[in-house]
Order: C-alpha cells, then sequence, then structure tokens
C-alpha cells in the first residue's frame, strides 16, 4: 500500500483501507470463475481493469457495505458495462452482498447479468453496457452535486474502444465547461476493442493531448501498479479547477500468458482445459 496522504483516500468510515493487491487477487479468481461457469465472456477486458478496480474498493472510493445509499459516498459507473463480473466480485469481496452470491452469475432468473446492472444489486450506481453513456452520467452526477454543495466524487471508468464514441467527448466538454473538479475519468487503456487494436479500429493518439485540449488535467500511470494508481488517484481528488482523467495504461488479459494482447479474449469463455490453464497461471502469478 502506498503511503500517499489524501483526505479523499481510504474506504468506508467503518473500515480500514484493504490490502490492494490481495484483493486483485481474489477479483481476478472470482471472475474467471464466474465467466467460465456461467458461459459469459469478456475475461480479457476484466482482467485488463482488475487492479484499477481493486484499488478503487480498497483505498479510494468512500462507501459503506452497511449503509450502500449513504448520501456521502462517493459514485463508481463502470460504463465499460461488460466487464461487470469485475466489479460484482469487488462488492461481495468488500461486504456489500454474500460471496457466495457470485455463483449465480448470468446464470438465468439472476440479478447478476452479464452485463453490470443495479437491479436488485447494492452499490451498483447504474446499469451499463451501452458503450459512451457512463461518462455522460457520471458528469451529470458531479454536476449535481457541485450545484448542492455536496462533497463526494464521481469515478467513471472507460474502455479505450469506447471513446470512439461522440457522446464521450461531449461529456467530457461539459465537465470542462462547468470546471466538475469532483469527477474523475479512468480509461481502461489496453489497446484492444472488441475485435482487433484500437490503433486498427479509430486511433486515439495522442490521446493525453486530446483529453489536454478539451480542458481536463490528465494523469498517465500503469494500470497494474498499485502505488502509480493510487498517487493518480490522490492527485485527482487535489485537483480543484477542473475534472482528471486517469489514463491506465493497461494489458487485456493480464495474469494469464495465453489471454493478454488478444482479441481472442474479448468473447472467448474459459472452460475444460482453458479453464485449468488459467487458473493455474493466476495461482503461480499470485504466490507471494
Amino acid at each position: 500500500m502506498s503511503a500517499v496522504d489524501s483526505s479523499r483516500i481510504g474506504a468506508a468510515p467503518t473500515e480500514p483501507a484493504t490490502d490492494t493487491v490481495a484483493l486483485a487477487a481474489r477479483i481476478r479468481r472470482h471472475a474467471l470463475h464466474m465467466t467460465s461457469s456461467g458461459g459469459s465472456s469478456h475475461i480479457g477486458s476484466i482482467l485488463s481493469m482488475t487492479d484499477i478496480v481493486a484499488v478503487l474498493y480498497g483505498a479510494v472510493l468512500r462507501v459503506d457495505p452497511a449503509d450502500p445509499a449513504w448520501p456521502d459516498r462517493d459514485r463508481f459507473i463502470l460504463s465499460k458495462g461488460h466487464a461487470g463480473a469485475g466489479v460484482y466480485a469487488a462488492l461481495a469481496e468488500r461486504g456489500f452482498f454474500p460471496i457466495e452470491t457470485l455463483s449465480q452469475h448470468y446464470r438465468d432468473g439472476s440479478n447478476l447479468s452479464g452485463h453490470v446492472s443495479h437491479k436488485g444489486i447494492p452499490g451498483v450506481e447504474l446499469s451499463t453496457g451501452s458503450l459512451g453513456h457512463g461518462l455522460s452520467v457520471g458528469a451529470g452526477m458531479a454536476y449535481g452535486a457541485k450545484l448542492d454543495g455536496r462533497a463526494h466524487r464521481v469515478v467513471v471508468l472507460l474502455s479505450d474502444g469506447e471513446c470512439d464514441e461522440g457522446s464521450n467527448w461531449e461529456a467530457i466538454l461539459f465537465a470542462a465547461h462547468h470546471r466538475l473538479s469532483n469527477l474523475c475519468a479512468v480509461v481502461d487503456y489496453n489497446k484492444i476493442q472488441s475485435l482487433k487494436p484500437v490503433a486498427e479500429t479509430l486511433g486515439l493518439e495522442p490521446f493525453a493531448d486530446k483529453w489536454r485540449a478539451f480542458g481536463w488535467a490528465v494523469v498517465e500511470a500503469d494500470g497494474h501498479d498499485h502505488e502509480q494508481l493510487l498517487a493518480a488517484f490522490a492527485e485527482a481528488a487535489q485537483t480543484s479547477d477542473r475534472p482528471t482523467c486517469v489514463i491506465a495504461h493497461t494489458v487485456k488479459g493480464k495474469g494469464v500468458p495465453f489471454m493478454e494482447h488478444s482479441v481472442l479474449w474479448h468473447y472467448r469463455t474459459a472452460r475444460g482445459d482453458e479453464f485449468d490453464a488459467a487458473l493455474a497461471a493466476l495461482d503461480q502469478r499470485d504466490v507471494p
């Protein structure tokens, strides 16, 4: 854990900060089991953002599992809703609902849908999956909080691919215009979209410069380095005159070598020998 000192870093008032590295390891295993047993996909997308989610839920977001609707809670939106299993796992680990519930992921009749849903799931602020919507809603939440004089923050985690969507850039303009310093966008920049690399679909570079040109503060970080992520979120919390974008450079499928940097594992489900090999890779990766 980092020694970064910021009043905005900390878990719920009733619970100390979590070992985020250990939390990330548990989220990875939960997600692999959930997507395999339920037959869903997007494990590559989940693994690329796992460290980000672990740092947020383990040490940054001010939330209270005993009171999910706590008015002063920070709001988190997973705009890349197809990776919802990772957020469900984080919420279960934080105590929002029993860990045993994760076994119902993607099953008929379950509230744990493949794309993250707020219906019946404490701790989820917004159902997402139609890409390009999360930041717009998050900007609205942040603007409302500013008008009401509330101190909570809004964090939106986007995929790099959804930055192709024009609605995001409208939201980026809106947030800068209103100086929404209580808004932090995090881009899971794994460089791969659903069917091929981002650079071959619709190039984003110079990506950081675009955000700066639109009036945002920008922090770039290794999205798998917890110290760098903690420092980036602390810097965002201390920026008082504009919104902040944290560009987190990540690897799609991180932690499972045969999934890393692979377009295949956007949709593919790990079962049988592939599941066993993936679990073994995670076991080897996460053993001290």
